[in-house]
């Protein structure tokens, strides 16, 4: 069941572990129970500190993790490989008495939880935002004894997956009832429950040197840049990690041969925690105006202020605008092939944009589904010329070109969509039950409307330094109108505006 690197990885980590844990397998004579069953014993025959015990739980195939005389509510039910591998060593871990790396404030919130709450998850193996879902009820569980979780990959229970509709991963239940959909972090879990944390009067915070909106690779690596000059920073993110967060495999980091984007910036996190970095989480900017200083307004209404401010609030992937796509989102609308994908296995599906993102999509999904049609906008695809070529050798693949995508279709969750034929107007109604859209980003900057200057795409318009045409005020990244928009780019116009902000607070301060 294991292979020897993942043996030799989870060797390492078993190490660690502080005290005996129990782990509890629900099986029953079906292929999938006995496949779990020796996951569970070749763990269990690595360490000491594990023993195995039969469990009780109703969802057969799983397994709990626990303390000797203890449940701590932790179940997975299925084999948490793949990218759930990590949940699995960090549940062990944890559970053993490691304390989850979380801010105290947060375990505080958690701890102070008095309703009962049990948590199910759903999710696939393939999706690369579910772990921090995975991970995040994992701790609410180890921290407070009214919470239990039960992560459920869905290709283990389709039945389960199908008779409650489940779309998209990770989807999370609470009590039995629909709780929220897609990369959520523990803080808004938190939130999302009516749990709030210690008031903090940002407003009061004295002026930073400069603060950053924004945490993607554009905002961290700018933050780190300007830590280093010994300046107050702030950095102001809604969720860190950006848009590169929903981006699996990255191979064109220079001198990193291959990484994945919650990977990657997990590593940026820390890396920016390493300095003096005055980080404050779930907040979203609504306002950016330059008085005496830069005054930047959130949400929430609280004011910051700064002598320079560098925007890096990155991009978002483009909406299509035709009916029936904010309806049916995860009820077979979907922007991420690799997290959803699975959920389509032996279906018909639509890929709508001819773009590398969309060609890559469409290629991964013939791999899984019945039949994949692409719908390209233009008369011929714009994807790099190998990617056509490998799409073009699929059997199951269909492309259209110079349509234009009209309507998306469905009752409870998707049917179908029309297109129309750009040269003809003749209008086609195509059978799918789910439609992937990747036509490209649009930048974050609705909320600068009336202040920093933009160009018709709402893209920032920079210089060489990253200066905006407000003095003191700089941006970093795919909100600007660099004309690549590439990891590596990005945290380069990070560093590019903070040695500018630097250089202006130098001449003006």
């Amino acid at each position: 069941m294991l292979d020897a690197d993942i043996k030799a990885q989870l060797a390492q980590y078993l190490e660690l572990l502080e005290n005996p844990i129990v782990l509890k397998p629900s099986v029953g004579e079906d292929e999938n129970s006995q496949k779990l069953l020796q996951f569970v014993e070749e763990i269990a025959a690595m360490s000491t500190k594990i023993t195995v015990e039969a469990g009780t739980s109703e969802k057969v195939p799983s397994f709990s993790v626990d303390r000797p005389e203890e449940a701590t509510g932790i179940v997975f039910a299925g084999i948490p490989l793949g990218h759930e591998f990590t949940s699995l060593v960090l549940a062990l871990l944890q559970v053993s008495g490691r304390a989850p790396k979380i801010d105290e404030s947060v375990k505080s919130q958690i701890e102070a939880i008095s309703v009962p709450y049990h948590f199910d998850s759903y999710i696939s193996l393939t999706c690369h935002n579910c772990p921090d879902v995975v991970q995040a009820l994992n701790i609410m569980s180890v921290l407070n004894p009214n919470i239990s979780h039960t992560m459920t990959d869905g290709s283990m229970f389709k039945a389960e997956v199908e008779a409650k509709g489940i779309m998209a991963v990770p989807t999370v239940y609470v009590n039995g009832e629909s709780f929220t959909s897609g990369r959520t972090t523990i803080e808004e879990i938190l939130t999302k429950l009516g749990s709030t944390a210690p008031v903090e009067n940002l407003s009061e915070k004295e002026p930073y040197d400069v603060l950053i909106v924004g945490g993607g690779p554009a905002g961290a690596s700018a933050a780190i840049y300007a830590a280093r000059k010994g300046i107050r920073t702030g950095m102001v993110v809604d969720n860190f990690g950006g848009q590169v967060m929903d981006t699996l495999g990255i191979e064109n980091l220079i001198g990193t041969k291959y990484t994945e984007g919650p990977k990657l910036m997990a590593s940026v996190e820390e890396h920016v925690n390493a300095y003096d970095v005055d980080i404050m989480k779930s907040q979203r900017s609504a306002k950016l105006e330059k008085k005496e200083l830069v005054e930047v307004t959130l949400e929430s209404g609280a004011v910051l202020k700064s002598k320079t401010a560098i925007v890096s609030t990155g991009a978002s992937w483009r909406k299509i605008g035709v009916p029936g796509e904010t309806e049916f989102k995860n009820k077979g609308v979907a922007y991420c092939p690799h997290c959803d994908g699975p959920l389509f296995a032996d279906k018909d599906v639509a890929v709508i944009g001819g773009g590398n993102s969309g060609i890559e999509a469409a290629i991964d999904l013939a791999g899984i589904v019945k039949h994949v049609t692409v719908l390209e906008f233009l008369p011929e695809l714009k994807a790099d010329r190998v990617l056509q070529e490998r799409l073009h050798s699929l059997p199951n693949v269909t492309v259209l070109t110079n349509v234009q995508t009209k309507e998306i279709t469905g009752e409870n969750t998707v049917n179908g969509l029309t297109y129309s034929d750009r040269e003809t107007g003749t209008e086609v109604h195509l059978d799918v039950q789910g439609v992937f859209i990747l036509i490209g980003l649009m930048p974050n900057t609705a909320w600068l409307d009336g202040t920093v200057e933009r160009n018709k795409m709402g893209e920032i318009l920079t210089d060489k330094q990253g200066a905006t045409n407000i003095p003191g005020v700089f941006a970093a990244g795919d909100c600007t109108d660099a004309a690549y928009k590439q990891i590596i780019i990005s945290m380069g116009s990070g560093a590019t505006a903070a040695l500018g902000a630097f250089d202006y607070l130098i001449r003006n301060y």
